[in-house]
């Protein structure tokens, strides 16, 4: 597969505090990647300097080869980074239509051919995004960003205030865009064991450092070694 994305000694964080430090990754198309470890590891701060919203500290980010700019959000949207957040940004008095619609340039998808990603979407079009549960207001964000037909999507905390039988529904979905669109997906993801049933490949993230990473198959086959990772210990 064609490397899609590719970050270089990447370090992140607010100012002159670095909250992440020195990450390699890359990223070819249809894979999708877990980003693992406990809360304040520095996995939303990571994503979004990937997505321009953060000015990167240090390091270098490539689409498809090419240098992006270090904290332009919308020269990365545009050459097609797209972020899902962990608090979704939806326009809550905009239907679930306009919403989408709103995301959508010309040449992109179009609304139906996105709500077949998200069947339970298409009772709703007409209805404001304020007023769906949790679960549809996640389903409602992804479907906006897939819209833009993004070549890597960063999938932000997809399971935050959300019941485990509707993550349960809806983390295939993340493996189902990146096998049907070719896009590179970066996935946070409390839930490691769902995580590890759609991604490719796995990081750890402890304290803005890698304490580990690998093949999902690799991490599977000895969850000590996973375990060890989250609680800041050098797993080799």
């Amino acid at each position: 597969m064609t490397v899609v994305l590719e970050a270089s000694n990447l370090t992140c964080g607010y100012g002159k505090i670095v909250a992440v430090r020195d990450i390699d990754l890359t990223l070819s198309g249809g894979e999708v990647v877990a980003i693992l470890g406990p809360n304040g590891a520095g996995k939303t701060t990571l994503m979004m300097t990937l997505a321009g919203l953060l000015p990167r500290i240090g390091g270098e980010v490539r689409l498809a080869g090419k240098a992006l700019p270090s904290g332009k959000p919308a020269t990365a949207n545009l050459s097609g980074v797209v972020l899902v957040p962990d608090n979704r940004a939806l326009f809550t008095s905009l239907t679930v239509r306009e919403n989408i619609e709103i995301a959508r340039i010309k040449g992109q998808h179009n609304v139906d051919e996105v709500i077949d990603l998200f069947p339970a979407l298409a009772r709703r079009l007409k209805i404001k995004a304020g007023l769906l549960s949790g679960g549809e207001q996640q389903m409602l964000a992804m479907a906006r960003g897939i819209v833009q037909r993004p070549k890597v999507f960063l999938v932000d905390e997809m399971s935050m205030g959300l019941a485990p039988i509707i993550v349960e529904s809806l983390l295939p979905v993340v493996r189902r865009i990146a096998d049907e669109t070719g896009a590179a997906v970066v996935l946070v993801e409390q839930h490691v064991r769902l995580a590890l049933e759609v991604a490719d490949t796995a990081m750890v993230l402890v304290h803005g450092d890698v304490s580990l990473r690998g093949s999902v198959d690799e991490f599977r086959a000895d969850p000590s070694r996973l375990e060890a990772a989250y609680l800041g210990a050098s797993v080799s």
